[in-house]
């Protein structure tokens, strides 16, 4: 193994950050790096939000449901898919730029995660945690409001960045068999790899320095895909006048 795939093998999510600030030089570093993800047709369909003001990293915190990460963070950002800046670019050409279907919303979704992704990588090579915060998506209304996000804007995610105050031990993955298949798709694999993923993660659930509880992988998932979650997240991308139809 590299160094970089050895780094990659070792992500966690952090939660809890020690006082130490992230250096301008350091963040403006990360941010240049993940810039150089893959996007499609060069569109590069994303901005980020650092929050700042202690009143709004209090609203963020609360909107989302997550003030342990966000309150002792040093940096909180939001990740959103921009169509916004490609409008624009769009009107100099005297073109008016279209949002109907589904593909621009999956363009600027996808881009936004790659880059977000590499700004990860980046941040961990230097030594900083992050934790994505999807409960941004809990309310995107009131935070696109917080923030002042346009139309054609909306938030994917957020993150915190910093010094990690804690260590957690890194949670098995999926066996690749699980991940890969060869010529076709196998889901006739399925029932054998769960059963035995579901006895490793049961075992490090249990077995784990901190917050121990007995359950297994498919109990997880079946409790979060058994029902419709966030309904109100097709309304609201469609505010942000998105056309899914």
């Amino acid at each position: 193994m590299n160094e970089v795939t050895q780094l990659l093998k070792k992500h966690t999510s952090i939660r809890l950050y020690k006082e130490d600030q992230v250096p301008s030089e350091h963040l403006h570093e990360m941010i240049e790096a993940a810039q150089h993800s893959a996007s499609s047709n060069f569109v590069q369909a994303y901005s980020i939000v650092r929050v700042t003001d202690a009143d709004k990293i209090e609203a963020l915190a609360d909107l989302s449901n997550n003030p342990k990460q966000i309150n002792s963070a040093p940096v909180v950002l939001l990740f959103c898919a921009d169509l916004k800046r490609l409008e624009y670019a769009c009107q100099k050409q005297g073109v008016e730029l279209t949002t109907e279907g589904l593909e621009n919303f999956i363009v600027g979704t996808t881009d936004t995660s790659l880059f977000a992704q590499n700004f990860v990588v980046a941040a961990e090579s230097m030594g900083y945690g992050i934790c994505y915060i999807g409960g941004v998506r809990n309310n995107p209304k009131q935070i696109s409001e917080l923030v002042n996000l346009p139309d054609k804007v909306y938030p994917v995610f957020g993150m915190t960045v910093g010094v990690p105050d804690e260590e957690h031990e890194v949670k098995p993955r999926l066996p690749v068999e699980a991940i890969l298949h060869k010529n076709e798709y196998d889901e006739s694999k399925y029932e054998e790899i769960i059963k035995n993923y579901d006895e490793t993660m049961s075992h490090y659930y249990q077995s784990r320095s901190a917050n121990k509880r007995q359950i297994t992988w498919s109990e997880t998932m079946a409790k979060m895909m058994g029902q419709p979650r966030r309904k109100h997240m097709r309304e609201f991308v469609e505010s942000q006048q998105f056309d899914l139809s």
